[in-house]
């Protein structure tokens, strides 16, 4: 079976390459040719860990290329995943232009029989417009399905989520298009979810929404804790431990980010009120999000008084490890925050440096490591739980400081053997 996969971003490059380990024949699409000319020389345009090592050993046994002629694509395969952005639109819509272009394109390319299928993550009836976009726009007489096919792919651990799913979800409307989606995910051995292509597209944005709840929560509770002098991790631990209720997610921090749990809430939000059923708590959900990146703030201007001609050392920049997206990163925001209260900041990142300075400019200072950025600081904040990060020689810190202060956004750092050093400690939730 041939596969082709239109849009080679994360969710694209990464399915792509993962099907090709599988040992499918994978042609990936994308009309940026300077990503394609990257990729074909064995270059990747993202950081993910194991990715780039997988990318040379697919096209070196012939079964990944890369391409940026859309239109081969489609006349090859059989099987078209579409992979595009679908970015959201001020009002938490979701801009699905790219989604309609492709499928045009498909449309006016298709010879033979295809199974297009969406990858990328869309609003519910979706699949509905790419159906009328193909029949209004095919050049042939050729018959087709649509088919949804949401990913769950971690940034850090994409791979291993393809490869070990908990679930894959497929949503058909013919036992022509479920059985080749079952064949293609055969060599993965998990539950297949069988549903039609509404209930796919809900899937995915109700899980991303749900996951998103359960950290708003923990957040929010964590503020009680702070108010109460009660242990967040502790509390946590306590929650957790119910099997109904799990411990995953229950970490508090500093707020969620990303390119997924941020846009698909404001999008589920959206199609909730389009559809004459607006979703309140999810609103909430985003407001304690909101307020938690204010809270780091407050807590900062806690431990130093005044923060205006401090200068805070910011640990972490991407929005969680191993990657380096900072797309609706709290670090980011945070950042911004404190450089209008008039404070100085140099930060470290050990993957996204470079996508911060893109967006923060001069703004602050970029560093070399974590000790170049504690140094003569009067306050270091934990916004990334990078490995680097849970494991510095805090007595080299201490002297190289100007105050001991750690804000412990991640709450990974243990606040007694700090405080027992001289460090002023603040956690999120834990004192």
């Amino acid at each position: 079976m041939k596969l082709s996969i239109i849009g080679v971003g994360y969710v694209g490059l990464v399915t792509g390459v993962c099907f090709a380990n599988l040992g499918i024949e994978v042609l990936c699409a994308d009309n940026d040719e300077k990503k394609i000319d990257l990729l074909n020389n064995g270059g990747i345009p993202i950081y993910e860990p194991g990715l780039e090592e997988l990318v040379k050993k697919c096209i070196a046994n012939g079964r990944l290329a890369f391409t940026s002629d859309i239109k081969k694509a489609v006349k090859t395969s059989e099987v078209i995943f579409i992979c595009v952005g679908t970015p959201p639109r001020d009002d938490g819509s979701a801009d699905l232009s790219e989604i309609e272009k492709v499928s045009k394109v498909i449309a006016e390319n298709m010879d033979s029989y295809k199974l297009v299928v969406e990858k990328s993550t869309v609003p519910v009836e979706t699949g509905e417009w790419v159906k009328k976009t193909i029949n209004t726009f095919k050049s042939k007489n050729c018959e087709f399905d649509a088919a949804s096919n949401p990913e769950f792919l971690r940034e850090g651990s994409a791979i291993e989520d393809f490869m070990k799913p908990d679930r894959i979800v497929i949503g058909v409307e013919s036992k022509k298009a479920e059985k080749i989606l079952k064949e293609l995910y055969g060599p993965l051995d998990t539950k297949i979810v069988v549903t039609n292509i509404k209930g796919a597209e809900i899937i995915k944005h109700a899980s991303n929404s749900f996951l998103a709840t359960k950290i708003s929560f923990i957040n929010a509770l964590s503020n009680i804790c702070d108010k109460t002098g009660a242990d967040i991790n502790a509390v946590a631990e306590g929650v957790g431990l119910d099997k109904r209720i799990n411990k995953h997610f229950l970490k508090a921090g500093v707020g969620f980010g990303g390119s997924c749990f941020p846009k698909d809430l404001k999008a589920f939000i959206h199609i909730s009120e389009t559809l004459g059923h607006p979703f309140d708590m999810l609103k909430e959900v985003e407001k304690i999000n909101e307020m938690q990146k204010d809270i780091v703030v407050r807590k900062a201007i806690d431990m130093l008084w005044n923060i205006k001609d401090k200068t805070i050392a910011i640990w972490g920049l991407a929005f969680k490890p191993n990657t380096d997206d900072i797309r609706s990163s709290p670090a980011i925001d945070i950042i911004e925050s404190l450089l209008k209260e008039g404070a100085k900041i140099k930060a470290f990142d050990p993957a996204a440096m470079e996508k911060a300075k893109n967006r923060l400019g001069e703004k602050i200072i970029y560093c070399k490591d974590v000790y170049e950025t504690a140094e003569d600081a009067d306050c270091i904040i934990l916004m990334t739980e990078w490995n680097e990060f849970k494991e510095v020689n805090w007595n080299k810190i201490k002297n190289i400081m100007a105050q001991c202060a750690v804000l412990d956004g991640r709450n990974i750092y243990d606040s007694e053997k700090l405080k027992e050093l001289g460090f002023k400690y603040m956690g999120m939730g834990r004192r």
